[in-house]
């Protein structure tokens, strides 16, 4: 017998319905270019999960790490939307398992977690995340239940989620709580159990990532029809303004933005906006839609990187602070799918085309760009300029990505209610097919599309019999014009209306497809980013290495020449002297072996600061390997290297060698990063010097020192400015084939160790 993959209905409907329903992930499917990442991402991630290690924690407590309990949960949560997709049985017995076992480690009080008794729901060290840990593995049953219908996993939630209530609340939680009975049979909290405590004390980031266990207490309610689940997430909201709370309703609705908001983390602040719509849902409260719509639109405006991710160093900062090299750690693979679901969420609740415009952006760009293009491994952070650090070692990200991908089908095709009519809503231009129900009858919809290598697409309609509905297509701002008999652009749609459709019947869509130049704005200033349709393209080395680094050049037009399905671009360049082509990959892409990449460019017309430079893209070396992935002659300030090694340094060098001897008359030296135990020079007895090697076996020579470098001392950096720089004008120059930076590395805080880092070594011919 077939197992149905169809999601069960919820036992509360909304009070503010879906403007935009999505499709069951079990009626949908995709095929494509995205098709196949997904494809790859069940296949060589979801199937190959080791669950073992996911599971150890709860099995024998403490588990190895403060947060490792969120993982089964996260896999749990992708799993099961890739099965509901497919239907794979092998993957299905994988899911099974891991509920059962799951579930076998509940203990009697409905804990599920991973901490021991004497450190649980609190801020204790490496002990701090018990709330989050639970909301994950609500996530992830929750999910199983709903595409299973599997009635233990769903009395598991129970548990777990009264365990929450009798630990947590104020005191209008306590009155309205006062009169149940909770799934484990204990009544009357206030005398059965401690009495409560803030959900702050037991949550990082001012109390963010234990608040936004909100989104699967919602669901939860939504579940079972019980109301003190539904207390309790209003509980959540109000704790969000108790003192030294997150603020996040208040500050959002005052018209401030993301980085006012609490400490400005990201991820768990997106999470509880994800939360925060759910309850706008059930409740119909359209103060909670409004702030969402307001961090969505200040995201939009000041936080979002062109690839459609937001943060660094895992936190929102001033408007247009969006640096784009490695050592800013950009674009935390959490926080883009955890904006795709926020994006999702808002699409559906309002049906504007906005929303699915921005989680397109992301799904093609920086989601794709952060999975290696076999599915096997993710990157934590991907940034815009740098290489990909890919990793299958157990970590956030690594959970998270697959959720992003799985969130693609049901978003895919939707059904809209407009004006008493009912229409079928295209969301995704790839090649694919859905059943859905219009106005009641089931319709499939099958698109073949010539995307991503042309701009058209045609969708064919099968019925038992005839049926009336409206059809809207989602035209993004790069599809534009979009062209469909019949149709008139509204809000972002193309809009056919209400007419009778025959069975077999077709509908043939035309569309935009080429390359854009964007303008760097604020953000990125005199610099310029090529796109094709929805794809970032970025310059990789490795199919560039007769051009060099990519900073002598500037885009020289906005035509970019596709070679084929496999999506690698001609694109004319500038240095300025001459006109070069170079070959453009999408962002998605780029880096996948192992090369360094670069997505912004030189504007046409920009002053060029490295006409000079000769030693861009050359050898480079230092005194230890260090931690940092970077460079030191890329012509990016952004990123660096450190000598950090966790021992002692009397000296520390960076050097760069030319592939051959080239006149040098000045010599510039930039600050990487100061740490609190070190990143730089220690100048108390002498400046960092610059020393020169005439030949390719020659001694080093002395060439001065950066006299201009400031007084620091082996623990105090003395202000020094990430990308601050520093430089020695030759007295005469001096044809040399390499250069280096030699000092004392300072200690900071930490005597036991010293290192100094460095962000560019670069040698000029004037």
């Amino acid at each position: 017998m077939t197992e149905s993959r169809e999601p069960i209905a919820y036992r509360v409907e909304s009070k503010m319905p879906d403007v935009a329903v999505t499709a069951s992930p079990a009626d949908v499917k995709i095929e494509g270019y995205i098709g196949a990442r997904i494809a790859k991402n069940e296949a060589n991630r979801l199937k190959e999960v080791d669950l073992e290690p996911l599971l150890a924690g709860f099995r024998h407590h403490p588990g190895v790490q403060a947060w490792v309990g969120e993982h089964i949960g996260k896999w749990m949560h992708a799993a099961t939307l890739a099965w509901a997709n497919t239907g794979d049985p092998d993957l299905k017995k994988k899911l099974d398992y891991a509920a059962r076992e799951l579930i076998k480690t509940q203990e009697p009080d409905g804990y599920l977690g991973t901490y021991v008794k004497s450190q649980r729901f609190g801020l204790y060290p490496d002990a701090d995340w018990d709330v989050w840990v639970h909301k994950y593995c609500l996530i992830g049953l929750l999910t199983y239940y709903r595409f299973t219908g599997d009635k233990p996993a769903l009395a598991c939630c129970e548990r777990a989620g009264d365990l929450l209530l009798r630990t947590f609340g104020d005191a209008k939680l306590r009155e309205e709580a006062k009169d149940w009975t909770d799934a484990a049979g204990l009544q009357n909290p206030e005398s059965k159990s401690p009495a409560r405590k803030s959900i702050l004390s037991a949550g990082t980031h001012m109390g963010m990532a234990a608040t936004s266990v909100l989104e699967p207490m919602v669901l939860l309610y939504r579940s079972t029809g019980e109301k003190r689940y539904l207390d309790f997430a209003h509980y959540l909201v109000r704790a969000w303004d108790e003192p030294g709370g997150p603020h996040i309703l208040s500050t959002l609705l005052s018209g401030a933005g993301v980085n006012k908001v609490a400490n400005g983390k990201a991820y768990e602040m997106l999470s509880n906006l994800v939360g925060l719509c759910e309850l706008a849902r059930v409740t119909g409260d359209r103060e909670y839609l409004q702030a969402a719509e307001n961090a969505w639109s200040d995201v939009v405006k000041n936080q979002l990187y062109i690839t459609g991710s937001a943060s660094h160093g895992e936190v929102f900062h001033g408007d247009h602070d969006l640096p784009d090299a490695m050592g800013y750690n950009v674009g935390e693979t959490c926080v883009t799918v955890t904006w795709m679901q926020l994006n999702k969420q808002l699409l559906r609740l309002t049906g504007d085309a906005k929303y699915g415009d921005e989680f397109e952006r992301s799904l093609y760009d920086h989601l794709a760009a952060a999975q290696r293009p076999d599915g096997r491994q993710w990157c934590y952070y991907t940034s815009l300029d740098g290489s990909k650090p890919y990793t299958d070692e157990t970590c956030c990200c690594l959970s998270s990505g697959p959720r992003g991908m799985e969130l693609v089908p049901e978003t895919s095709y939707l059904t809209i209610r407009r004006s008493g009519h009912s229409y079928l809503a295209v969301d995704l231009l790839e090649t694919s097919s859905a059943r859905l129900d219009v106005g009641g009858q089931e319709v499939k919809v099958t698109q073949t599309s010539k995307f991503p290598a042309r701009g058209t697409t045609s969708l064919k309609f099968e019925m038992a019999k005839p049926a009336e509905f409206g059809l809207i297509v989602r035209a993004p701002a790069w599809a534009r014009p979009m062209r469909i008999e019949g149709a008139t652009e509204s809000d972002g749609w193309m809009v056919v209306p209400p007419r009778r459709w025959r069975s077999g019947e077709t509908v043939d869509v035309t569309f935009r497809l080429d390359s854009r130049v964007v303008a760097g704005g604020p953000a990125n200033p005199g610099q310029s980013a090529l796109t094709w349709g929805p794809f970032v393209l970025a310059y990789d080395d490795l199919a560039n290495e007769s051009l060099g680094s990519p900073v002598r050049y500037e885009l020289a037009g906005s035509d970019a020449d596709p070679t084929g399905f496999g999506l690698t671009f001609r694109v004319a360049l500038s240095s300025g002297t001459e006109a070069r082509s170079a070959t453009f990959v999408p962002f998605a892409e780029a880096g996948a072996g192992g090369s360094r990449y670069r997505v912004w460019m030189r504007a046409a017309g920009s002053p060029n600061p490295f006409a000079d430079c000769v030693s861009l893209g050359c050898r480079e070396e230092r005194s230890a390997e260090g931690n940092v992935e970077g460079s030191i002659c890329d012509g990016d300030p952004g990123s660096f290297v450190v000598t950090f090694d966790g021992k002692p340094q009397t000296e520390a060098w960076f050097s760069v060698t030319l592939p051959e001897p080239a006149e040098i008359a000045r010599v510039v030296y930039v600050h990487g990063q100061s740490f609190h135990d070190g990143g730089w020079f220690d100048a108390s007895a002498e400046k960092p010097r610059i020393e020169i090697r005439e030949s390719a076996n020659g001694p080093w020579v002395l060439a001065g020192h950066l006299e201009d470098y400031p007084a620091t001392t082996a623990t105090d950096s003395h202000g020094l400015r990430s990308g601050e720089a520093f430089s020695l004008k030759l007295a005469k120059p001096v044809r040399a084939v390499a250069i280096r930076i030699v000092g004392k590395p300072g200690c900071g805080d930490n005597p036991a160790q010293s290192f100094a880092s460095c962000a560019e070594l670069e040698a000029f011919s004037r």
